[in-house]
């Protein structure tokens, strides 16, 4: 008798639990400043074990209710499935409580606006593809969250190869037989000491690519290859081959329209053959309207991209190094800006004097790293390239298939060497040449040591040691455990490189800020020195605080300048077609003759 009432007990008790209503409550806590250490538990009463939790995070598998490292000012939503299909959803924001915290979530709408409206994907839009990501068998795969997997061709990565196979064929392959000459060119050959300018050729040349050479050829690339596997390194370097055409229409044109100024500086790249080249052609708002934009696009860009960034990861790696934090960090910015700033004072000449030392000094070490790497490993030679052309064009749907690893080459050489952006170009303008399409061949190896070389080598370490899957490590971290492999130490030599690039890379973006203000303000010594003052400023700020969608923030503003800037590349590579006919005529008939 007992037994029985209590196994009815036991019933009727499971019968009210199961009719109770799904209840789901979450509870968010921060003990810390720093952004992305928020920590979400959600509790679930009620319904019928056991429960699915689908997340809005793609990275957030069926069976979490616990998610740490979430973003503070970021909206998170879930949806509890119980066993008996009773559905509850909770949508909330994680709040914010430090001004790291408050400046990266702040940012985070105008990153979602442009992912939306200048990085979508037209085609997909348009049913030329299906965008999901299918198995061998044909079935679609899943997200951890439960969401069906696919991928993105987005408008401006498009937008960008596009016109690099267009300049490419437009002007016979210039990014091939352009190259002897080229070397000619910054070895000096053809240096002409009565011509105008601030900088000789391989001074320019060294700026430019010190804005391109950084962070991103190291973290870039392993977030590519781990990403996007070995087949993402045939992309990369064929996006670089034909950027190398972009390079050499833009820094042409940069010279062609410059302006010399009455104190002997020289103003140029797109916010003047944007104005000027649109106006002969008579458009001139047009032309107007394109400078201005992008001349506040690249300012912008020089503020989160050229110092913040840069001083934030030169900051992370050196305090990771030699264990500090806190405090300690602002120190580290505050030195990177007294760097900085005693070389800007001296304008251009000034940073073309660091930049030809420490470009050539930083590509060595990190080159000479990367071969010791490949050598020690060079039994995997065969396998290496093996994989990379295999999974360039047979890629794993693990790897978003054949379109996802393209995609992701393509994009990753875009932000690397910046062809098509327009910024090398303001570099490039100040010259020592009377021949504008004489710095199109010198700009033209950019892309060539950016991404063929610097990102090639940086992919081919990770490939060689099989270090590019199974590490929990990104970004810069992971290419450090490449070579921590091989090179005893190898955290030391990789933070001095990183270090370096960074260095560099802000030097050369304090000189595209200037003319950017300079052209939307007047080019007058209270706004240079305003911006200069700014500029270090965010150097210290970067340093100091973590960066969230400030990140994010940068890359697409990196991408945006593409719009006007091709735009003007586009109508005016007639002329510029032109121009490198008459060059050409020219050195054959010695009229432009070799001085060395």
């Amino acid at each position: 008798m007992k037994k029985g009432v209590f196994i009815l007990m036991a019933f009727l008790s499971l019968t009210f639990l199961n009719a109770q209503d799904l209840n789901v409550t979450h509870n968010i806590s921060d003990t810390s400043d720093e952004i992305n250490t928020a920590v979400i538990t959600l509790n679930v009463t009620g319904g019928q074990a056991p429960y699915q939790y689908f997340w809005s995070e793609k990275s957030v598998d069926t069976k979490t209710t616990v998610i740490e490292k979430a973003t503070e000012g970021k909206e998170y939503s879930v949806k509890v499935v119980d066993a008996n299909n009773k559905t509850k959803e909770l949508t909330f924001e994680v709040p914010t409580n430090s001004f790291p915290e408050t400046l990266s979530a702040s940012f985070a709408p105008v990153v979602s606006f442009m992912d939306k409206y200048f990085f979508f994907d037209p085609f997909h839009a348009i049913g030329l593809y299906d965008n999901r990501v299918t198995d061998d068998n044909g079935d679609v795969l899943l997200n951890p969250n439960g969401t069906e997997k696919t991928i993105k061709l987005p408008f401006m990565v498009i937008w960008l190869i596009l016109g690099a196979i267009f300049f490419t064929f437009r002007f016979g392959f210039i990014n091939f037989r352009g190259l002897r000459h080229s070397f000619d060119l910054i070895r000096g050959k053809y240096d002409d000491p009565n011509a105008v300018g601030e900088v000789t050729h391989f001074q320019a040349l060294a700026t430019a690519v010190s804005g391109t050479v950084g962070l991103g050829n190291i973290a870039g690339v392993a977030v590519a290859i781990a990403t996007g596997g070995p087949g993402a390194t045939f992309w990369l370097i064929l996006a670089g081959l034909l950027g190398m055409s972009t390079k050499f229409v833009e820094c042409t044109l940069g010279v062609k329209y410059r302006v010399l100024e009455e104190d002997g500086t020289i103003s140029g790249g797109p916010m003047e053959y944007l104005k000027k080249g649109f106006e002969e052609r008579g458009f001139k708002n047009v032309g107007k309207v394109l400078s201005a934009v992008y001349a506040f696009v690249i300012m912008l860009a020089a503020f989160a991209a050229g110092s913040m960034f840069q001083a934030n990861q030169a900051a992370a790696q050196l305090s990771s190094v030699i264990g500090v934090g806190g405090i300690a960090k602002t120190f580290i910015g505050v030195g990177i800006a007294v760097l900085v700033g005693v070389v800007i004072v001296g304008g251009l000449k000034g940073i073309a004097k660091v930049t030809d030392k420490v470009v050539p000094s930083m590509a060595g070490l990190y080159i000479l790293m990367c071969l010791i790497v490949i050598g020690a490993n060079i039994t995997e030679l065969g396998n290496a390239f093996s994989l990379i052309f295999s999974g360039a064009f047979e890629a794993d749907a693990m790897y978003g298939g054949f379109l996802g690893v393209m995609v992701l080459g393509f994009q990753r050489a875009a932000f690397s060497n910046e062809a098509g952006l327009g910024s090398a170009s303001i570099a490039h303008s100040a010259a020592k040449t009377k021949h504008p399409v004489s710095e199109g061949f010198v700009a033209l190896l950019e892309p060539f040591i950016d991404t063929v070389v610097v990102c090639t080598l940086t992919a081919l370490v990770l490939i060689f040691t099989g270090t590019y899957t199974g590490y929990e490590e990104t970004g810069s971290a992971l290419t450090a455990v490449a070579f921590a492999k091989v090179i005893p130490g190898a955290n030391i030599f990789l933070t001095i490189a990183i270090f370096l690039f960074a260095f560099s890379t802000i030097l050369t973006w304090s000189y595209y800020g200037v003319q950017a203000a300079q052209s939307l303000f007047g080019e007058t010594k209270i706004v240079t020195n305003i911006f200069k003052v700014v500029f270090l400023l965010t150097v210290i700020l970067g340093a100091s605080i973590g960066l969230g969608a400030v990140i994010d923030f940068a890359d697409y503003m990196f991408l945006t300048l593409a719009i006007p800037n091709l735009l003007g590349l586009y109508l005016m590579s007639g002329s510029v077609a032109k121009d490198l006919k008459e060059y050409y005529a020219k050195v054959k008939s010695g009229e432009i003759a070799k001085t060395k």
